[in-house]
């Protein structure tokens, strides 16, 4: 016979008090009494016959079996409010939509344009997170993700809005005793970091007619303000969008090693699963990325310091 399942806000409890390691703050959480959640623990450890909490003076620390059984619970609810998410869909072209980004580009691009698409929109809720990680559609709450790169992710639409120029960059420390490189062949042999998938300088390359058949080697980051932290601290040469680094090549701190080139294959890309495309509020969403974009041939990229055509 199948086991009965546990109840569901006994697993929430369990859930909560896991991120909190408190009662209390599990109880706030849930809206519910400190008293109420200490009982659902305890019926939820009655259920599965193992002890998932020690109790402690000033707090609660998970055992080897509530260690165990976190993993896989925290993933089963976040699935249930994904699929609960997905088939209780607001009105057409209305409800909240959540857009994950990368920092830079929600700061650059996004956010400066955001007013006309809330005129244009006005049921539509905008909620942006800004995140350097690749969107888990599955497992997360997320409609619509933007993300630098090739724009090839297995059973997700995926739609070019924006080409950047790419610069080739380093500290004033990493150029002791090489001099500026006369051809982008010349950064072959260079130490470099890169980007998370480590495609960026190949595809540079092909983009400057350079063949460099060597594995990159060198440290790789998802985050590019950890990758222009890099840069700056003499690790490497690396690539980074223009608009990014005006500062940074205006006072000296980073060098501009040869002339800025737009790479064609590498662009951000509009995201979503493919089936969910057609929800009229992510549809809408992506008719206004496409279309402005295209009203800003050639696009401009704002950045915190000054404006900058890309």
């Amino acid at each position: 016979m199948t086991q009965r399942l546990p109840p569901l806000n006994a697993l929430k409890a369990f859930d909560a008090a896991a991120r909190h390691l408190s009662v209390k703050l599990a109880a706030e959480e849930l809206c519910v009494t400190p008293g109420a959640v200490s009982q659902m623990l305890k019926g939820l450890e009655r259920h599965l016959g193992v002890k998932l909490f020690e109790r402690v003076t000033r707090g609660i620390y998970l055992t080897d079996s509530g260690r165990d059984y976190l993993p896989p619970i925290r993933n089963a609810l976040r699935q249930i409010a994904e699929a609960s998410r997905r088939v209780a869909a607001p009105a057409a072209g209305s409800g909240l939509l959540t857009v994950s980004v990368t920092p830079f580009f929600a700061s650059a691009w996004l956010v400066p344009r955001m007013k006309s698409f809330q005129d244009a929109h006005p049921d539509i809720d905008l909620q942006v997170i800004a995140s350097s990680t690749l969107a888990d559609f599955s497992r997360e709450a997320i409609d619509v993700s933007v993300r630098h790169g090739l724009g090839r992710y297995a059973g997700l639409r995926s739609d070019r809005v924006v080409a950047v120029e790419m610069v080739a960059v380093a500290a004033p420390s990493l150029l002791a005793g090489r001099g500026l490189p006369a051809a982008a062949a010349d950064l072959v042999d260079w130490p470099k970091v890169h980007d998370a998938e480590r495609k960026a300088w190949a595809a540079w390359y092909a983009a400057n007619a350079v063949h460099d058949s060597k594995p990159p080697r060198g440290p790789s980051f998802n985050d590019t303000g950890l990758l222009l932290d890099a840069i700056q601290a003499g690790q490497g040469a690396g690539l980074l969008p223009a608009a990014m680094i005006t500062s940074q090549l205006a006072d000296g701190t980073l060098l501009q090693l040869l002339e800025a080139r737009q790479v064609e294959e590498f662009a951000y890309y509009l995201v979503c699963p493919e089936a969910t495309q057609s929800q009229p509020k992510i549809a809408a969403f992506r008719a206004w990325m496409l279309q402005s974009a295209g009203d800003d041939r050639p696009a401009e990229m704002k950045t915190p310091y000054k404006f900058g055509n890309l």
